[in-house]
């Protein structure tokens, strides 16, 4: 398992069916437990999924939204998929394979937002400013899940920004365009460069820049880049719009 601050993603060993439910039942159990809201299981081994395996991602997915969470299944085999299309799970959990990402044309240079919001970051309230994230991006046309994930990806770069620097001058910017949501999030650090391949989702990854993997799943596109002016980064994260 690999492991970020209220996210995990779980790799299932193989088939989703009897042999094994139990023993992810018991490890999502205690990521629960433990708080974790966010669960991404990594379906890339799986290529069959029975009864009990399907009964098993309903009920945790119905588990999680109790929780106020949110369950979702990564590297989705097409044979899989239409297994979970037949019984209707394909309605109400997540699913997507790396390749299902939507692609983010680039902003015209002239385009301004239709409105705007940037506030500073007090580094001992982050509940407070993520709750402000969600309500800002819960006024745009996403879905629940879109605005969750989002919301959970803008945690992962206040973290980063909170932990390479001193917690001061560290400013959240939420805009809405025509196609799409965006967050910046800007710090006054030495900087940061991403290493050049996150494709993976262990070692360095995660270890730096608090789990950029993570956030390039959460989200649309995911770019940093130094500010124009002074020391510091900008991670820029983008949702495309339901519209």
């Amino acid at each position: 398992m690999q492991t970020a601050p209220n996210i995990v993603i779980v790799p299932v060993d193989g088939d989703l069916d009897v042999s094994n439910i139990d023993t992810l039942r018991v490890q999502l159990r205690q990521l629960y437990r433990a708080g974790c809201r966010r669960i991404i299981l990594n379906l890339a081994e799986t290529h069959y999924v029975d009864s009990s395996g399907m009964g098993f991602i309903a009920s945790e997915s119905r588990r999680m939204r109790e929780l106020g969470g949110l369950l979702s299944l990564l590297n989705v085999s097409e044979g899989v998929r239409k297994a979970l299309g037949i019984v209707r799970l394909l309605d109400f959990v997540p699913i997507s394979k790396l390749a299902d990402k939507n692609a983010v044309p680039a902003l015209d240079a002239n385009a301004r937002p239709e409105w705007q919001r940037s506030f500073s970051v007090n580094p001992t309230q982050l509940a407070a400013v993520r709750e402000r994230v969600s309500q800002l991006l819960g006024s745009m046309p996403l879905s629940s899940d879109e605005v969750f994930d989002m919301t959970l990806a803008g945690g992962e770069a206040l973290g980063n920004a909170v932990d390479h620097t001193d917690g001061q001058g560290i400013y959240v910017t939420v805009s809405r365009y025509a196609d799409r949501a965006v967050m910046e999030v800007s710090d006054n650090g030495e900087g940061f460069e991403p290493p050049e391949d996150c494709t993976a989702l262990v070692g360095e990854c995660l270890e730096r820049g608090r789990g950029i993997r993570l956030m390039q799943l959460l989200s649309d596109s995911v770019e940093f880049f130094k500010k124009s002016s002074g020391t510091g980064t900008v991670v820029r994260l983008v949702k495309l719009l339901d519209e």
